[in-house]
């Protein structure tokens, strides 16, 4: 192992005790000062060795990472899998030469060349491999050493990196295509400055200069750094390159100032923010500037992105869905990197004081009120700075950024002219957003499909009539061939309620859900519908105003709730168009209070379909969208309708706090139990792939990095 480079001295062996000088062996030889003394001193030396193993560890873990990667890379690599190909055929050979006395070509092929040469020939060829490989192999393992308390991700987002290096073909590629863009727009980078460690600032500002696309300028504010250094630094970088422009603020400011002194010295078109430690991938701009000239332009583009420490460990990839604004009621998901139109943000009015800390979703909020001409770049272009001061590492680094984003989401909201309460989510980033109802007197029609199984349609009703506070409802039962005593006097019971507005409509015809839920329509007289399955229970007393707040929403669809397992893992939490081949819910299995991927279970999210167990539309786009498709008769029934309501204009909500259970089929069992009920699976999954090719292909509210045979935001 290398020697500690900040003492000079050998590290002791993980499992070696440290041994004591010799004047603090026996503290009982000493008075009680020195006493004292002594196991300061000792315990001092304890953390320092606890220090150096962590160390140690790090060191060994960085260094397996790197030659699992080798190895992987090794193990992909032209030249070994040639050399497999050989001893395949070889083998092959050896296994088709005749034992008798025949003498084949193939025979004495083996014979000379295999047999007696044998030794030679590998000889031979494991020279040749040998020095193939060296000649054509670009990356070298490297074993480093590293301090730091953060390991690198392992296998899967180590290779997806790999992947996505840049070599010089790649790179000379993108040279051609930029010089064959009819328009190379102008990118000023905005980097406020205020007291950088400056080897985190010269790797910032290298990242820039190494970008490939190379129409950009460097803006840059120095916030009256206290450290001379990052002078000097900075004024170095713009005498080396004249596209750096360094402006040095008198006073300090805070970011929101220097961001837009920063501002004023940009001239480019487009405005790219940046912190003063993070690093661009050496193509962002270039991404940038290729999705301008294939969409003809934009207001806003954003990127996907990670976090690196200081060692250069990657971390945390976040993978984000193509432009959802409603996630935005949560958290600013746009994050790193940022593009806005320069002449747009000046006109918002740039960044406002007091929002420090969280002034980036402060302009979000307003640009994108005015500006909604977003592109998603689905490439992790930013890599975010982890280190003891970053909020990126810890919440309780900047607690003041959490206040200043409650304060810009309510602000937000004021001006969207809706009355709303934001509060923090518990224990992890992120806010909570209720609104008030508009008409609080609106009426709710919940549709019950159900066929027999009375105990738990009565767990269910019972739910609703204990637990709901709202209290404009209607329950509309449709029974389809039911023949059990039980249900029967159950929905008499219910009938004979006179505190609720309770009905059962009979059916008599052949199982097929989305007619169920099309006869329930004819019977409702509410302004919303709530399709309920009968084995559900209601959880949360405000499940109903708490779907109702967004669908009161115009450009709200569907809502759907959070179901859990009685367990209390998740068993819907939004669907994913494509997730299994077809559809298929995310988060299963995660607990109830998340956080799951970068804590969606607690957020509310845009997806393209939420689950019909529980959602909740307004009537009038039910009616628009010509309600449930019956080709759809037993699945994706639900999804096929949200995705019509997504073809109409509207956008569908995962809605968090509305929580209840769901015991999954249990009312009608697995639908692929028999022949035939495998039979109509298969068909309805093909006509639902074929009405919906283009959302299984690509669907806009989940990311094309990410795993179509998961549930857990896995990395593809």
């Amino acid at each position: 192992m290398k020697p500690n480079p900040t003492t000079n001295e050998e590290p002791q062996s993980l499992m070696q005790p440290s041994i004591l000088p010799d004047e603090f062996e026996n503290p009982l030889n000493s008075d009680k000062e020195d006493e004292g003394q002594y196991w300061k001193t000792r315990f001092r030396k304890a953390t320092k060795e606890i220090e150096q193993i962590n160390k140690q560890l790090v060191t060994a873990l960085k260094s397996m990472d790197k030659l699992i990667k080798q190895l992987a890379e090794l193990e992909s690599s032209k030249l070994v899998k040639f050399r497999k190909f050989f001893y395949l055929y070889l083998s092959r050979l050896r296994s088709n030469v005749s034992k008798g006395k025949s003498r084949s070509f193939g025979s004495i092929m083996y014979n000379y060349v295999f047999k007696r040469g044998g030794r030679l020939f590998r000889l031979f060829l494991t020279r040749v491999f040998r020095s193939l490989y060296l000649i054509f192999e670009t990356r070298k393992v490297v074993i480093i050493e590293v301090m730091g308390n953060y390991l690198a991700p392992t296998s899967q987002y180590s290779q997806y990196l790999l992947r996505k290096k840049l070599n010089k073909e790649i790179i000379k590629q993108h040279k051609k295509n930029i010089n064959s863009f009819t328009y190379r727009p102008l990118f000023s980078v905005i980097m406020p400055v205020y007291n950088p460690r400056i080897d985190l600032l010269s790797k910032a500002l290298d990242s820039v200069i190494g970008q490939i696309y190379e129409f950009w300028e460097l803006c840059i504010a120095d916030d009256a750094s206290t450290d001379p250094e990052v002078r000097e630094t900075l004024e170095k970088y713009a005498k080396a390159d004249i596209r750096i422009k360094v402006l040095f603020r008198e006073q300090n400011g805070h970011i929101s100032r220097a961001s837009n002194s920063a501002l004023e010295l940009a001239q480019g078109e487009y405005s790219v923010l940046m912190d003063h430690d993070d690093i661009l991938r050496e193509d962002a701009l270039y991404e940038m500037a290729k999705a301008i000239n294939r969409k003809g332009g934009a207001d806003l583009i954003y990127s996907d992105e990670d976090k690196i420490d200081e060692w250069g460990l990657h971390s945390d990839p976040h993978f984000k869905p193509d432009w959802c604004p409603d996630n935005l009621l949560s958290r600013n998901y746009l994050g790193h990197v940022c593009a806005f139109k320069t002449a747009q943000i000046r006109d918002v009015g740039g960044w406002r004081v007091g929002y420090e800390g969280s002034q980036d979703y402060d302009l979000v909020l307003r640009y994108t009120e005015i500006y909604n001409e977003v592109i998603h770049i689905p490439e992790v272009l930013y890599h975010w700075r982890i280190h003891s001061e970053s909020a990126a590492l810890s919440e309780a680094v900047k607690p003041y950024a959490y206040r200043a984003a409650q304060m810009a989401l309510t602000e937000a909201m004021s001006r969207r002219g809706m009355e709303a309460n934001v509060d923090f989510l518990d224990s992890f980033r992120g806010y909570s957003i209720r609104f008030e109802l508009q008409n609080k007197e609106a009426k709710v029609s919940i549709i019950i499909p159900s066929r027999n199984k009375a105990d738990l349609l009565k767990k269910c009703l019972r739910s609703i009539e204990k637990k709901t506070t709202y209290k404009n409802f209607e329950i509309i039962v449709i029974d389809n061939n039911s023949d059990q005593k039980d249900f029967f006097q159950l929905i008499k019971q219910y009938s004979r309620h006179s505190d609720l507005d309770f009905k059962c409509i009979q059916d008599n015809e052949e199982f097929n859900f989305s007619r169920l839920i099309n006869l329930g329509r004819k019977h409702a007289t509410g302004e919303y519908l709530m399709l309920l399955n009968n084995d559900t229970e209601v959880i949360s007393p405000d499940w109903l105003e708490a779907m109702m707040e967004h669908v009161q929403r115009k450009e709200i669809g569907v809502t759907g709730a959070k179901l859990l397992y009685d367990n209390d893992t998740i068993q819907h939490a939004g669907v994913v168009i494509g997730l299994g081949g077809a559809a298929g819910h995310v988060l299963v299995g995660e607990d109830r209070d998340g956080p799951g991927y970068f804590n969606y279970v607690n957020m509310l999210n845009t997806y393209s379909a939420v689950t019909g167990a529980c959602f909740m539309v307004r009537t009038s786009v039910f009616d628009q969208v010509g309600g449930f498709d019956e080709n759809f008769g037993t699945e994706y029934n639900d999804v096929d309708f949200c995705l019509k309501v997504v073809e109409a204009g509207y956008r569908n909500l995962y809605v968090p706090h509305c929580e209840l259970y769901h015991y999954e089929s249990m009312s009608r069992g697995h639908p692929h139990s028999t022949s035939e009920s495998y039979k109509k699976h298969v068909k309805e999954v093909n006509l639902f792939r074929k009405k919906w090719k283009k959302y299984v292909e690509k669907d806009p509210c989940y990311n094309p990095n990410l795993s179509l045979g998961v549930h857990n935001f896995g990395l593809k």
